[in-house]
Protein backbone atom coordinates (compact mmCIF):
# COMPACT_ATOMS: atom_id res chain seq x y z
CA UNK A 1 0.00 0.00 0.00
CA UNK A 2 1.00 3.50 -0.67
CA UNK A 3 0.73 6.06 2.33
CA UNK A 4 0.13 9.47 1.56
CA UNK A 5 1.47 9.72 5.31
CA UNK A 6 4.55 7.55 5.64
CA UNK A 7 6.27 6.27 8.91
CA UNK A 8 9.55 7.79 8.47
CA UNK A 9 10.99 9.39 5.64
CA UNK A 10 15.11 10.03 5.49
CA UNK A 11 15.94 14.06 5.17
CA UNK A 12 18.36 14.52 2.44
CA UNK A 13 18.40 18.50 2.17
CA UNK A 14 21.41 19.32 3.76
CA UNK A 15 24.57 18.88 2.42
CA UNK A 16 24.19 14.59 1.36
CA UNK A 17 24.55 15.40 -2.36
CA UNK A 18 27.49 17.83 -2.47
CA UNK A 19 29.34 15.55 -0.38
CA UNK A 20 28.69 12.70 -2.44
CA UNK A 21 29.48 14.05 -5.09
CA UNK A 22 32.61 14.63 -3.76
CA UNK A 23 33.32 11.80 -2.42
CA UNK A 24 32.58 10.23 -6.20
CA UNK A 25 34.88 13.22 -7.84
CA UNK A 26 37.51 12.07 -5.30
CA UNK A 27 37.14 8.46 -6.50
CA UNK A 28 36.67 7.69 -2.56
CA UNK A 29 33.73 5.36 -3.10
CA UNK A 30 34.23 2.75 -0.11
CA UNK A 31 37.24 4.39 1.63
CA UNK A 32 38.06 8.09 2.41
CA UNK A 33 37.74 11.42 3.97
CA UNK A 34 34.40 11.45 5.29
CA UNK A 35 34.97 8.31 7.52
CA UNK A 36 37.81 10.05 9.65
CA UNK A 37 35.46 13.19 9.57
CA UNK A 38 32.22 11.11 10.84
CA UNK A 39 34.27 9.33 13.17
CA UNK A 40 35.81 11.79 14.94
CA UNK A 41 32.41 14.41 15.35
CA UNK A 42 30.27 11.44 16.29
CA UNK A 43 32.18 10.93 18.88
CA UNK A 44 32.26 14.19 20.39
CA UNK A 45 28.59 14.10 19.89
CA UNK A 46 28.69 10.75 21.97
CA UNK A 47 30.76 12.02 24.68
CA UNK A 48 33.42 9.12 24.09
CA UNK A 49 37.26 8.99 23.07
CA UNK A 50 36.57 6.92 19.97
CA UNK A 51 34.00 5.85 17.60
CA UNK A 52 33.91 3.46 14.53
CA UNK A 53 31.27 2.83 11.69
CA UNK A 54 30.28 -0.25 10.44
CA UNK A 55 27.45 -1.62 8.15
CA UNK A 56 24.39 -1.25 10.41
CA UNK A 57 23.68 -1.71 13.67
CA UNK A 58 23.59 -4.81 14.24
CA UNK A 59 26.93 -5.19 12.60
CA UNK A 60 28.05 -3.08 15.47
CA UNK A 61 26.32 -5.21 18.22
CA UNK A 62 27.76 -8.35 16.59
CA UNK A 63 31.27 -6.81 16.79
CA UNK A 64 31.04 -5.72 20.02
CA UNK A 65 29.96 -8.99 21.59
CA UNK A 66 32.79 -10.71 19.48
CA UNK A 67 35.47 -8.28 20.95
CA UNK A 68 34.65 -8.44 24.39
CA UNK A 69 35.04 -12.54 23.53
CA UNK A 70 31.59 -13.70 23.90
CA UNK A 71 31.33 -17.20 23.20
CA UNK A 72 28.93 -20.13 22.96
CA UNK A 73 27.29 -21.27 26.47
CA UNK A 74 27.75 -17.76 27.83
CA UNK A 75 25.02 -15.70 28.79
CA UNK A 76 23.87 -12.34 28.26
CA UNK A 77 21.13 -10.40 29.66
CA UNK A 78 18.93 -8.97 27.23
CA UNK A 79 14.76 -7.41 26.93
CA UNK A 80 12.68 -9.07 24.77
CA UNK A 81 11.12 -5.77 24.02
CA UNK A 82 13.48 -4.75 21.41
CA UNK A 83 14.23 -5.40 17.96
CA UNK A 84 14.91 -9.09 17.18
CA UNK A 85 18.81 -8.07 16.59
CA UNK A 86 19.89 -7.39 20.00
CA UNK A 87 19.04 -11.28 20.69
CA UNK A 88 20.26 -12.43 17.12
CA UNK A 89 23.66 -10.41 17.60
CA UNK A 90 23.80 -12.62 21.14
CA UNK A 91 23.46 -16.09 19.18
CA UNK A 92 25.56 -15.15 16.48
CA UNK A 93 28.43 -15.37 19.18
CA UNK A 94 26.86 -19.22 19.86
CA UNK A 95 25.70 -17.49 23.48
CA UNK A 96 22.19 -17.20 24.64
CA UNK A 97 20.24 -14.44 25.61
CA UNK A 98 18.54 -14.47 28.85
CA UNK A 99 15.32 -12.10 28.54
CA UNK A 100 14.08 -10.31 31.75
CA UNK A 101 10.75 -7.46 31.73
CA UNK A 102 11.24 -4.13 31.30
CA UNK A 103 9.63 -1.85 34.11
CA UNK A 104 6.44 0.56 33.10
CA UNK A 105 8.36 4.02 33.80
CA UNK A 106 11.34 3.71 30.95
CA UNK A 107 10.00 0.69 29.08
CA UNK A 108 13.57 -0.58 29.24
CA UNK A 109 15.50 -2.97 31.17
CA UNK A 110 14.02 -3.29 35.03
CA UNK A 111 17.54 -3.70 37.49
CA UNK A 112 15.90 -5.43 39.92
CA UNK A 113 15.08 -8.24 37.15
CA UNK A 114 18.30 -8.21 35.68
CA UNK A 115 19.34 -9.22 39.16
CA UNK A 116 17.73 -12.51 39.49
CA UNK A 117 18.57 -13.38 35.91
CA UNK A 118 22.46 -13.30 36.93
CA UNK A 119 24.08 -16.88 36.73
CA UNK A 120 27.53 -18.25 36.53
CA UNK A 121 27.54 -17.90 32.99
CA UNK A 122 26.35 -14.33 32.79
CA UNK A 123 28.61 -12.16 30.92
CA UNK A 124 27.00 -8.67 29.98
CA UNK A 125 23.79 -7.15 29.90
CA UNK A 126 22.41 -5.21 26.70
CA UNK A 127 20.22 -2.51 27.89
CA UNK A 128 18.20 -1.05 25.00
CA UNK A 129 17.53 2.71 24.78
CA UNK A 130 13.89 1.84 23.51
CA UNK A 131 11.76 3.84 21.12
CA UNK A 132 14.70 6.90 21.54
CA UNK A 133 14.45 6.77 25.85
CA UNK A 134 17.63 6.10 27.92
CA UNK A 135 17.38 2.84 29.94
CA UNK A 136 18.23 3.36 33.39
CA UNK A 137 21.66 3.13 33.47
CA UNK A 138 23.21 3.98 37.12
CA UNK A 139 21.68 0.74 38.60
CA UNK A 140 22.97 -1.11 35.63
CA UNK A 141 26.16 -0.33 35.71
CA UNK A 142 26.27 -0.95 39.22
CA UNK A 143 25.05 -4.54 38.80
CA UNK A 144 27.89 -5.27 36.63
CA UNK A 145 30.56 -3.92 38.64
CA UNK A 146 28.83 -5.78 41.00
CA UNK A 147 29.39 -8.90 39.38
CA UNK A 148 32.01 -8.57 37.05
CA UNK A 149 30.18 -8.38 33.85
CA UNK A 150 30.44 -6.13 30.59
CA UNK A 151 27.82 -3.39 29.62
CA UNK A 152 26.63 -2.53 25.93
CA UNK A 153 24.37 -0.13 25.10
CA UNK A 154 22.08 -0.81 22.14
CA UNK A 155 21.24 2.59 21.08
CA UNK A 156 20.18 2.20 17.63
CA UNK A 157 16.42 3.70 18.08
CA UNK A 158 18.70 7.03 20.66
CA UNK A 159 20.99 9.02 18.99
CA UNK A 160 20.81 12.32 20.67
CA UNK A 161 19.07 11.27 23.60
CA UNK A 162 20.77 11.90 27.37
CA UNK A 163 21.09 10.27 30.44
CA UNK A 164 21.18 12.68 33.67
CA UNK A 165 22.85 15.16 31.21
CA UNK A 166 25.62 12.13 29.50
CA UNK A 167 24.81 11.32 26.28
CA UNK A 168 23.86 7.48 25.21
CA UNK A 169 26.38 5.66 23.51
CA UNK A 170 28.88 6.71 26.62
CA UNK A 171 27.54 5.13 29.72
CA UNK A 172 28.63 1.32 28.95
CA UNK A 173 31.64 -0.28 28.36
CA UNK A 174 30.75 0.04 24.84
CA UNK A 175 27.70 1.97 22.96
CA UNK A 176 26.49 0.52 19.44
CA UNK A 177 24.02 2.82 16.82
CA UNK A 178 22.22 2.24 13.77
CA UNK A 179 21.34 4.71 11.01
CA UNK A 180 18.62 2.49 8.94
CA UNK A 181 16.62 4.92 6.86
CA UNK A 182 14.06 4.65 9.21
CA UNK A 183 16.50 6.52 12.10
CA UNK A 184 17.26 10.20 13.15
CA UNK A 185 20.48 10.14 11.19
CA UNK A 186 20.54 7.75 8.30
CA UNK A 187 22.86 6.36 5.14
CA UNK A 188 20.20 3.82 4.19
CA UNK A 189 22.21 1.01 6.43
CA UNK A 190 25.13 1.68 8.48
CA UNK A 191 26.31 1.77 12.27
CA UNK A 192 28.33 2.41 15.16
CA UNK A 193 30.47 1.64 17.71
CA UNK A 194 31.45 4.46 20.54
CA UNK A 195 34.04 2.97 23.43
CA UNK A 196 36.71 4.71 25.16
CA UNK A 197 39.38 1.45 25.65
CA UNK A 198 41.42 1.61 22.67
CA UNK A 199 42.77 -1.87 22.92
CA UNK A 200 39.14 -2.55 22.36
CA UNK A 201 39.24 0.00 19.33
CA UNK A 202 41.89 -1.36 17.48
CA UNK A 203 40.79 -4.76 17.84
CA UNK A 204 37.19 -4.12 16.44
CA UNK A 205 38.70 -2.19 13.38
CA UNK A 206 40.87 -5.24 12.84
CA UNK A 207 37.72 -8.09 12.71
CA UNK A 208 35.48 -5.10 11.27
CA UNK A 209 38.31 -5.61 7.73
CA UNK A 210 38.41 -8.92 7.64
CA UNK A 211 40.80 -9.43 10.62
CA UNK A 212 43.18 -7.73 8.28
CA UNK A 213 45.86 -5.93 10.88
CA UNK A 214 45.79 -1.96 11.10
CA UNK A 215 49.80 -1.70 11.08
CA UNK A 216 50.34 -4.20 8.17
CA UNK A 217 48.27 -4.45 4.95
CA UNK A 218 47.13 -7.70 4.13
CA UNK A 219 48.18 -9.28 7.69
CA UNK A 220 45.52 -11.13 8.62
CA UNK A 221 46.35 -12.73 12.53
CA UNK A 222 42.53 -13.11 13.41
CA UNK A 223 39.40 -14.26 11.13
CA UNK A 224 37.35 -11.14 10.79
CA UNK A 225 34.25 -10.28 8.78
CA UNK A 226 33.73 -7.56 6.18
CA UNK A 227 31.41 -4.96 8.31
CA UNK A 228 32.52 -2.07 6.61
CA UNK A 229 31.19 1.26 6.19
CA UNK A 230 31.56 3.14 2.57
CA UNK A 231 33.22 6.34 2.35
CA UNK A 232 29.93 7.40 0.66
CA UNK A 233 27.63 6.42 3.03
CA UNK A 234 29.70 8.05 5.73
CA UNK A 235 29.41 11.80 3.50
CA UNK A 236 25.82 11.06 4.13
CA UNK A 237 25.94 11.35 7.84
CA UNK A 238 28.76 14.26 7.88
CA UNK A 239 26.15 16.24 6.15
CA UNK A 240 22.91 15.30 8.72
CA UNK A 241 25.56 14.85 11.73
CA UNK A 242 26.70 19.04 10.74
CA UNK A 243 22.76 19.74 11.13
CA UNK A 244 21.73 17.65 14.08
CA UNK A 245 20.40 20.45 16.09
CA UNK A 246 17.79 21.49 13.48
CA UNK A 247 16.79 17.90 13.17
CA UNK A 248 16.57 17.64 16.88
CA UNK A 249 14.70 20.69 17.18
CA UNK A 250 12.12 19.54 14.15
CA UNK A 251 11.49 16.22 15.61
CA UNK A 252 11.25 18.07 19.12
CA UNK A 253 7.94 19.98 17.79
CA UNK A 254 5.85 16.80 16.11
CA UNK A 255 6.35 15.34 19.22
CA UNK A 256 4.97 18.17 20.70
CA UNK A 257 2.00 18.39 18.64
CA UNK A 258 1.28 14.40 19.46
CA UNK A 259 1.99 15.29 23.06
CA UNK A 260 -0.68 18.24 23.45
CA UNK A 261 -3.38 16.91 21.57
CA UNK A 262 -2.99 13.15 22.16
CA UNK A 263 -2.92 13.20 25.93
CA UNK A 264 -5.89 13.56 27.39
CA UNK A 265 -7.85 11.27 24.98
CA UNK A 266 -9.36 8.20 27.52
CA UNK A 267 -7.80 4.67 26.52
CA UNK A 268 -4.80 6.29 25.07
CA UNK A 269 -1.22 6.65 26.98
CA UNK A 270 1.89 7.96 25.76
CA UNK A 271 5.24 7.03 26.64
CA UNK A 272 6.30 7.91 29.89
CA UNK A 273 9.46 10.28 30.20
CA UNK A 274 11.77 10.17 33.28
CA UNK A 275 12.96 13.57 34.64
CA UNK A 276 16.58 12.47 34.14
CA UNK A 277 15.77 11.32 30.14
CA UNK A 278 15.98 13.80 27.16
CA UNK A 279 14.54 11.63 24.86
CA UNK A 280 15.56 11.19 21.40
CA UNK A 281 12.54 12.16 18.72
CA UNK A 282 12.64 8.67 16.99
CA UNK A 283 8.93 7.55 16.34
CA UNK A 284 6.06 8.85 18.90
CA UNK A 285 4.67 5.93 20.58
CA UNK A 286 1.21 5.48 22.32
CA UNK A 287 -0.42 2.45 23.95
CA UNK A 288 -3.95 1.58 24.04
CA UNK A 289 -6.29 0.00 26.44
CA UNK A 290 -9.79 -0.45 26.81
CA UNK A 291 -10.70 2.63 27.40
CA UNK A 292 -10.86 3.60 24.15
CA UNK A 293 -13.11 1.88 22.35
CA UNK A 294 -11.58 -0.13 20.10
CA UNK A 295 -8.55 -2.01 20.06
CA UNK A 296 -4.75 -1.14 18.77
CA UNK A 297 -5.99 -3.40 15.48
CA UNK A 298 -9.26 -1.13 14.81
CA UNK A 299 -7.17 1.85 15.34
CA UNK A 300 -4.10 0.14 12.97
CA UNK A 301 -6.93 -0.55 10.20
CA UNK A 302 -8.65 2.55 10.98
CA UNK A 303 -5.42 4.52 10.31
CA UNK A 304 -4.44 1.94 7.06
CA UNK A 305 -7.98 2.97 5.29
CA UNK A 306 -7.06 6.65 5.78
CA UNK A 307 -3.58 5.87 3.88
CA UNK A 308 -1.60 6.69 7.71
CA UNK A 309 1.52 4.40 8.00
CA UNK A 310 1.71 2.67 11.74
CA UNK A 311 4.05 0.22 13.62
CA UNK A 312 2.61 -1.97 16.01
CA UNK A 313 5.29 -2.63 18.85
CA UNK A 314 7.71 -5.42 18.45
CA UNK A 315 6.13 -9.10 18.98
CA UNK A 316 8.06 -10.15 22.29
CA UNK A 317 11.48 -11.81 21.19
CA UNK A 318 11.27 -14.31 23.64
CA UNK A 319 8.19 -15.55 21.61
CA UNK A 320 9.23 -16.39 18.37
CA UNK A 321 10.12 -19.50 17.12
CA UNK A 322 14.23 -18.78 17.38
CA UNK A 323 13.81 -18.10 21.00
CA UNK A 324 10.54 -19.60 22.11
CA UNK A 325 11.79 -22.88 23.22
CA UNK A 326 14.84 -21.80 25.39
CA UNK A 327 11.98 -19.31 26.86
CA UNK A 328 9.61 -21.47 28.11
CA UNK A 329 12.61 -23.91 29.42
CA UNK A 330 13.46 -21.35 31.50
CA UNK A 331 9.78 -20.48 32.60
CA UNK A 332 10.25 -17.08 31.33
CA UNK A 333 7.33 -14.64 32.30
CA UNK A 334 7.24 -10.78 31.08
CA UNK A 335 4.28 -9.26 31.78
CA UNK A 336 5.17 -5.78 31.32
CA UNK A 337 6.84 -7.22 27.62
CA UNK A 338 3.68 -8.52 27.32
CA UNK A 339 1.21 -6.14 27.58
CA UNK A 340 3.31 -2.89 25.98
CA UNK A 341 3.64 -5.27 22.72
CA UNK A 342 0.10 -6.12 22.60
CA UNK A 343 -1.05 -3.07 22.97
CA UNK A 344 1.34 -0.20 21.41
CA UNK A 345 1.94 1.53 18.06
CA UNK A 346 4.25 4.20 16.91
CA UNK A 347 3.24 6.61 14.55
CA UNK A 348 4.81 8.51 11.83
CA UNK A 349 7.66 10.98 12.72
CA UNK A 350 10.00 12.09 10.42
CA UNK A 351 12.32 15.68 10.06
CA UNK A 352 10.25 17.56 7.08
CA UNK A 353 6.69 16.07 8.69
CA UNK A 354 4.26 19.02 8.53
CA UNK A 355 2.15 20.16 11.13
CA UNK A 356 -0.66 19.59 9.20
CA UNK A 357 0.23 16.10 8.67
CA UNK A 358 0.58 15.44 12.25
CA UNK A 359 -2.65 17.17 12.57
CA UNK A 360 -4.11 14.81 9.80
CA UNK A 361 -3.08 11.56 12.15
CA UNK A 362 -4.17 13.51 15.11
CA UNK A 363 -7.53 13.68 13.94
CA UNK A 364 -7.33 10.39 12.08
CA UNK A 365 -7.24 8.38 15.84
CA UNK A 366 -9.90 11.37 17.43
CA UNK A 367 -12.54 10.06 15.01
CA UNK A 368 -12.80 6.88 16.70
CA UNK A 369 -13.13 8.38 20.25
Amino acid sequence: MKYSIPLALPDLTGNELKYVSEAIQNNQLSFGSFIDRFENEFSKLCGTQKAIVCANGTCALHLALYALGLKPGDEVIVPSFTYVATANAVRYCGANPVFVDVDDETWCLNSECIEKAITSRTKGIIPVHLFGHPADMDPINRLAQIYNLWVVEDAAEAVLAKYKGRPVGSLGTIGTFSFHSAKVFTSGEGGAITLNDDKLESFIRMICSHGMDTKRRFFFPVVGFNYRLTNMSAALLCAQLERHETILNKRNKIFEIYTKKLQNIPGISLRPVMPWAKVSPWLFSIVIDSKFGHTREELIQHLAEEKIEYRPFFIQVHSLPAFRETSIHRGTQLPITDRLCNTGMNLPTYNTMTSDEVERVIKTIKYLV
